[in-house]
């Protein structure tokens, strides 16, 4: 009988560049979701739903139209709706996704839970191809449960990274994961270019619209099986223990998240992280969300440009991803994320005065979002992985899921509050620079080596 090869066994090098792939495959899976859906398409389809629902009873002096939606009794603008809605299913993950991180640390098998997640998520972005004429109320309740699901999905999907790589591993794989990412995102995308282009005087803009969302749904839940079995289900270790053994898996989970809650404050340069990462990062990702009501509300934009642009965005931020790769190994991931953080600054700034109806500077802002949007985020992933107490990663990834791509409460309803207050766009991307500024200052007093060894971890070469 033979015996498989040292280089085979589980936890070797060889077994983890393996898993290493099929991890990338989850990025180059639920890309194809932020990206076409949360990036581009839904927000100006569903402003657009709902645009026409607000001015649909116009026909008469006693109702005019007034730009507002009625939702619960409140008359919220149209342009800010999506907005809201993020907000709403941001500040629902909070409460939801610490007991998926707490149930992750706890459960057998993490591709298992990870896939499942996946998979409702993309059921619901599927169905968003059933949004049609003034129906913005299914959009919206369609776009919470796949945000959820997806912030669910990546607070496991985040957990495995320390599962599979080395610490001075990290900052590398998390780089090509989100590289990997853009590449998958960009080509779903250009077929969807594709598809609104060529197709659009054909079916109408609205059909090829649908049809590109339901392509993200399938595209998402199509290659999550890529990662899902590729992956190896690794055992939970070195999990915190519960005190009520005979409660229900959930019910330990709970006492889970109230303890480390609880002992927070013992870790608290990981808070001081997690703080300057909620701020910074929501204003990355409310640029993302708004950047094509932006670029066709307030810049006069058609749908075609800004895909393309976007398109631009996602090829262009696989290079930046990994050139902060490779700059966080000589100078560490904390000052290559400020240096990031400072273009940001540049970036809204430059927005606020950017002219509307010209192309090339909008794509040549465009081409520094590209730049510097991987790459912080990418580095931000690897080196909160460092900071983390054994026993809780999931559980402490689901904290910072919170602030994550897709998940932004703060910056999202800044932007449609000053939105609602001015009735631009331009205050409303200006004001995003706070997030980027207190970011900066958190970071500038944060000792990544300290929170690493607080954490009980070992710390990397250069941090």
């Amino acid at each position: 009988m033979t015996t498989a090869r040292t280089s085979d066994q589980p936890g070797s090098a060889a077994s983890r560049r393996r898993e290493q792939r099929a991890w990338y495959w989850y990025d180059w899976a639920n890309s194809a979701y932020i990206t076409s859906v949360g990036t581009v398409l839904i927000g100006p389809y569903l402003t657009s739903v709902a645009e026409r629902d607000a001015c649909g009873r116009v026909g008469t002096t006693d109702n005019p139209c007034d730009g507002n939606v009625d939702l619960l009794g409140l008359g919220l603008s149209a342009g800010s709706l999506v907005f809201y809605v993020v907000t709403f299913a941001t500040l629902l993950s909070a409460v939801v996704l610490p007991i998926v991180g707490a149930v992750a640390d706890r459960v057998e098998s993490k591709r298992t839970l990870l896939a499942r997640l996946a998979w409702a998520g993309a059921i619901a972005a599927c169905c968003m191809f059933l949004v049609a004429g003034s129906n913005w109320q299914l959009g919206a309740l369609l776009l919470v449960v796949a945000n959820l699901c997806m912030g669910a999905s990546l607070t496991v999907y985040d957990a495995i990274l320390i599962d599979i790589a080395e610490p001075d591993e990290r900052d590398r794989v998390s780089s090509r994961g989100w590289a990997f990412g853009y590449l998958g995102g960009g080509l779903l995308l250009l077929l969807n270019l594709g598809l609104v282009l060529g197709a659009g005087d054909l079916i109408g803009t609205d059909t090829a619209v649908r049809i590109s969302l339901l392509s993200a749904g399938l595209w998402w839940g199509g290659f999550t099986i890529v990662a899902y079995r590729g992956l190896r289900d690794h055992p939970p270790l070195d999990v915190v223990a519960d005190p009520r053994q005979d409660a229900g898996l959930v019910q330990r989970s709970f006492g889970q998240l109230w303890s480390t809650l609880k002992h927070l404050k013992n870790y608290p340069q990981t808070m001081l992280f997690l703080i300057a990462y909620l701020f910074y990062n929501d204003g990355i990702q409310t640029v993302i969300y708004s950047s094509s009501v932006f670029g066709q509300k307030q810049l006069g934009f058609s749908q075609e440009v800004l895909i393309a642009t976007i398109l631009l965005v996602q090829f262009v931020a696989i290079a930046g991803a990994l050139s902060f790769g490779r700059v966080a190994r000589s100078i560490g991931a904390r000052r290559t994320i400020m240096g990031g953080l400072v273009v940001w600054m540049v970036i809204v700034s430059v927005g606020y005065v950017l002219p509307a109806g010209q192309v090339v500077p909008f794509l040549v802002l465009a081409t520094g979002i590209g730049i510097v949007m991987g790459g912080t985020q990418a580095l931000s992933r690897s080196l909160y992985s460092q900071m983390i107490p054994k026993g809780r990663e999931a559980e402490y990834f689901s904290l910072y899921q919170a602030a994550e791509r897709g998940t932004s409460w703060l910056g999202t309803l800044v932007f449609g509050l000053v939105h609602q207050m001015t009735g631009s766009y331009r205050p409303a991307i200006f004001a995003l620079i706070v997030f980027f500024l207190v970011g900066f200052v958190l970071l500038v007093r944060l000792d990544p080596r300290r929170a690493i060894r607080e954490a009980g971890n070992t710390v990397p070469a250069a941090v």
